[in-house]
């Protein structure tokens, strides 16, 4: 079997994005099977970050030439018998498509987007799904979400969770603070938190709920570390962290790479993540890996995938999510006893695994487009 993954997000610093099909495309190259595969990338560079197993093409960065010409272009010419996507797949795409939706925000929180992203998702989303053979997202709630909006059949629609990185891994904590401290010019313990600076993040609630506490509890020394990259949302964000009263106590590393990021998540006294909206929440569980607390919000997939392994808060609600903070800044036992739990659930949570199950996706979805033509011809 020829397969295609869209894998053009590698190398653009997509976060989420570019995370799932970097671990998925590293492991199906290791399942030891005997398909051929291929992977399309745009980044300059990206075809180094890509197993050799793959054959590697090249398409626009620009998303109209990608979609409307590279892609059905070389499809055409390599024919392959099924196409992965996240999202959105080509125009005039002839191969079966098994397209990836992490979660539909786009359409539950248009808000969360500037206009002509949520419109742009909308659309192709929507056009994509019609199409798919196969559909895979990260939680039951990302199920049940794209059930009700799409009204497709329900076994089309495959939860496959993802996984962690061996990267992520524990420790020790002093190591990695004074590693933190120098690199980061960070210079007291640290609640840190991760994601691009976007709206549904909330994290102009996490810094009033950070500022609320301090007030609270001055004997604290913690300092509030956000590690993402600058979205459109950025400037909120910081606007935020100037008027709370500890400016001078919040700091922004922007984007980072993934031996930075243990280290963060390894440094920290505790971990917080208080999105409004998430289809799975892969920092959550990174942390957990690395041995740290969590705190995270109440919303959406992130109850699922924390699985009584965090501290829970409503993220409408600063005063819960500076209490959350607090029990576990002051509390030694709450926080040791939380740290266990993470880390026995982050096991739960596998790439080789992923990969084997969205192998899988793809063979079904190429053997019921075979059977498809064979039915026709039955019945005519």
């Amino acid at each position: 079997m020829r397969i295609a993954v869209d894998a053009h997000a590698v190398g653009r610093k997509l976060t989420g994005n570019e995370t799932y099909i970097r671990n998925i495309v590293r492991e199906l190259a290791t399942l030891g099977d005997d398909h051929e595969y291929h992977a399309y990338v745009s980044a300059p560079g990206a075809e180094n970050l890509i197993p050799s197993r793959f054959t590697v093409h090249k398409v626009s960065n620009n998303p109209f030439r990608r979609l409307g010409f590279d892609f059905p272009t070389d499809l055409r010419r390599l024919r392959p018998d099924v196409l992965h996507v996240q999202y959105t797949a080509p125009l005039a795409c002839p191969v079966p498509v098994v397209v990836s939706i992490h979660d539909i925000s786009y359409l539950d929180h248009p808000e969360f987007f500037p206009t002509t992203r949520a419109w742009q998702l909308r659309v192709t989303v929507a056009r994509t799904v019609r199409k798919a053979a196969r559909i895979l997202t990260l939680s039951e709630y990302s199920r049940n979400a794209i059930l009700r909006a799409y009204r497709v059949p329900e076994d089309r629609v495959e939860v496959i969770p993802l996984g962690v990185d061996p990267c992520f891994c524990t420790m020790d904590h002093d190591t990695a603070y004074r590693w933190v401290r120098e690199r980061y010019g960070i210079p007291g313990p640290y609640v840190l938190t991760v994601g691009d600076l976007q709206p549904r993040k909330n994290q102009v609630g996490l810094v009033d709920a950070f500022a609320g506490l301090m007030r609270e509890r001055p004997e604290l020394p913690h300092h509030l570390v956000f590690a993402g990259k600058e979205n459109w949302h950025g400037q909120q964000v910081r606007e935020a962290a100037r008027r709370s009263g500890f400016a001078d106590r919040i700091h922004f590393t922007g984007f980072v790479d993934d031996a930075d990021l243990r280290r963060l998540y390894c440094g920290c006294d505790v971990f917080a993540f208080p999105s409004f909206y998430e289809g799975f929440g892969l920092p959550v569980v990174e942390a957990m890996a690395c041995g740290r607390a969590v705190a995270c919000s109440d919303a959406t997939s992130l109850p699922e995938v924390a699985d009584s392994a965090a501290l829970l808060f409503d993220p409408n609600s600063r005063d819960q999510m500076a209490k959350a903070l607090r029990d576990l800044l002051i509390e030694p036992e709450l926080r040791a006893r939380m740290e266990r739990l993470g880390l026995q659930n982050a096991a739960r949570f596998s790439w080789r695994e992923a990969a084997g199950r969205t192998r899988d996706a793809y063979e079904a979805a190429v053997g019921a487009s075979r059977r498809e033509p064979a039915r026709a011809a039955v019945r005519s």
